[in-house]
């Protein structure tokens, strides 16, 4: 497991009966989680600012305990990203993503020259931003145009209004297909495809169906003296060694390695991490 653990905005700072207690910035929240499934050590969750409700009939709210603004802003390192709670208990931002974001962001800014990106299932663009502020152009794809306008929103936050960011909104394997016959190439890319989803124009993703397909797809574009290409996964039921296996199939024309495992953070005063979902990732 890799372990995002560079965090000073964001801690875990509690685990148990499938909830978790986080600190984002100076606001803290409860909100479910279907890993932790060992109980809570303390009779409750102190204090906090908002707790997530499930309903049974699905989905959930938010209950605040106090007045809290509509969104607010943590850093990472030298970027910033804007928090909001919606109404699928998530905040906008993955932190466990950050050991990602280091990891390729390094490999950019090594480069001697400016390097293309492209961020598939681009959500609000934590590694869109962390690709662009290491010094590469990126192209960030959402089939949701709030999501793609949330990415704006961040990166104007870390001072990348001005950055070579393409900002689109459109179904991933529709823009690769076109990315194909242009003769676009990338030399990094990086995908956070869902368990299920739907295009913008109504385009059905199902991850075991199509991800190979998508991935051999992307080796058309993808450059013969390319640097990585990245895979995060959160489907329930498919292991690390399996994503592994398409991405190595996929890239076995590029000579290059391909590493797999989970991604993970830590739990604050205890020796227990929580994971976090999975990577595959290929490297020159």
């Amino acid at each position: 497991m890799i372990l995002a653990n560079s965090w000073k905005d964001y801690e875990i700072l509690e685990c148990g009966d499938g909830m978790k207690k986080e600190r984002w910035g100076d606001i803290v929240l409860v909100r479910p989680d279907p890993q932790v499934i060992w109980p809570r050590k303390t009779p409750d969750w102190g204090q906090f600012d908002a707790y997530y409700q499930r309903s049974a009939k699905g989905g959930g709210s938010w209950d605040y305990r106090k007045a809290l603004p509509e969104s607010w802003i943590i850093r990472y390192r030298d970027r910033r990203f804007k928090i909001r709670p919606t109404n699928f208990k998530h905040t906008g931002l993955f932190p466990e993503q950050a050991v990602n974001w280091d990891w390729f962001g390094e490999k950019i800014s090594n480069q001697k020259k400016q390097i293309k990106v492209l961020n598939l299932f681009g959500y609000t663009g934590g590694a869109t931003i962390a690709a662009a502020a290491a010094g590469a152009e990126v192209c960030h794809v959402d089939a949701a145009k709030g999501m793609v306008a949330w990415c704006r929103e961040n990166a104007a936050l870390s001072n990348l209004s001005e950055a070579p960011i393409r900002y689109i909104v459109d179904d991933c394997v529709k823009f690769v297909e076109r990315e194909i016959r242009r003769g676009t190439k990338y030399q990094g890319i990086i995908m956070d495809p869902p368990s299920y989803g739907r295009g913008s124009k109504g385009e059905v993703w199902q991850f075991e169906r199509d991800l190979y397909g998508l991935l051999q797809k992307c080796t058309k574009i993808f450059d013969t003296k390319g640097l990585f290409f990245l895979v995060n996964a959160y489907t329930t039921g498919v292991s690390p060694t399996v994503v592994g296996n398409l991405l190595r199939e996929s890239m076995s024309g590029f000579d290059g390695k391909v590493s797999s495992g989970e991604v993970g953070l830590p739990i604050s005063r205890t020796a227990n991490t929580l994971p976090c979902g999975l990577y595959a990732r290929w490297e020159s």
